[in-house]
């Protein structure tokens, strides 16, 4: 939710929409940045936007929402397994022997025209070809095995834009694989912002990194000083951002430009500024 003065009220809206909803699963979770919350299944993005649109409507609450996830299942050094549904519970890259991501097998009707694309599609998203069967002299049916957090996030809307919308995905559960995987973390000034944080492969932490840091430098708001947006992944800064402070200019008074004299009147007039936007940073902290 929006406000967190508002938790009762919408943990009753969510129990009144699912009464008449049996397909979201809803369970109550909490988060450092966000506060208490809850975190909803549903059938894909459209089936979500639907049901916080009704929340809105219906009942007025704006609910916040954040990044889909899947469990993962870890194995630690110690010889231990665990399922991981929050990024906040990845265990440290150091401990973690092994792990394995959930897969699915995708089932694929395409026209023959956009067969090209829709192969290069599954491509990107990580997808190995199992199976190609030619259903009719206009329409294809493929099989792939890809990953379920390929799948949860926006690829059918890149496949029914990719198609023109001719195209049709059902998948089905394929058990786990063994992958890759890292944390992805974000930090404002060296502090992790645990609701930004997301698991993701090792191959496309960089990419993912660099973006999110450039989205968040788009539209967070300045401040009195400057704030530096980080990406890192085991532990490692992968991509930096620096949103630069509101800056008075110190060298104009009453609309004069301070000139004149030794140099060293406007460096002392600068190193005041900024010892004064450390001093900011500090209390802000």
């Amino acid at each position: 939710m929006e406000s967190g003065d508002g938790f009762e009220s919408l943990q009753s809206a969510i129990n009144r929409l699912t009464l008449n909803d049996a397909s979201v699963s809803v369970q109550r979770e909490s988060s450092v940045a966000l506060g208490m919350g809850f975190r909803c299944g549903f059938l894909g993005l459209l089936h979500m936007e639907v049901f916080k649109q009704r929340l809105f409507t219906e009942f007025g609450n704006g609910a916040i929402v954040t990044n889909p996830t899947v469990p993962y299942k870890v194995t630690l050094k110690s010889g231990a397994e665990k399922v991981v549904s929050n990024p906040t519970d990845f265990p440290p890259h150091a401990d973690v022997l092994m792990q394995m991501e959930p897969m699915v097998n995708a089932i694929i009707m395409v026209p023959l025209s956009h067969v090209g694309d829709v192969m290069k599609l599954c491509k990107e998203r990580r997808g190995t070809q199992t199976k190609q069967t030619l259903l009719d002299p206009s329409h294809v049916m493929l099989e792939y095995y890809i990953p379920l957090a390929e799948v949860v996030t926006d690829f059918c809307d890149d496949l029914k834009s990719k198609t023109s919308g001719f195209a049709s995905l059902d998948y089905e559960d394929a058990g786990y694989r063994e992958a890759p995987l890292c944390l992805l973390e974000i930090m404002l000034n060296g502090k992790e912002v645990d609701s930004l944080s997301s698991v993701v492969h090792r191959e496309s932490a960089d990419a993912i990194g660099r973006s999110v840091c450039s989205r968040l430098k788009e539209v967070m708001g300045r401040q009195q000083f400057d704030v530096a947006i980080q990406a890192s992944a085991n532990g490692k800064v992968i991509a930096r951002e620096t949103l630069k402070c509101y800056r008075k200019n110190v060298l104009v008074k009453s609309g004069k430009t301070v000139g004149g004299g030794d140099v060293t009147r406007k460096q002392k007039l600068l190193q005041k500024q900024k010892e004064g936007k450390k001093m900011m940073k500090r209390v802000g902290e």
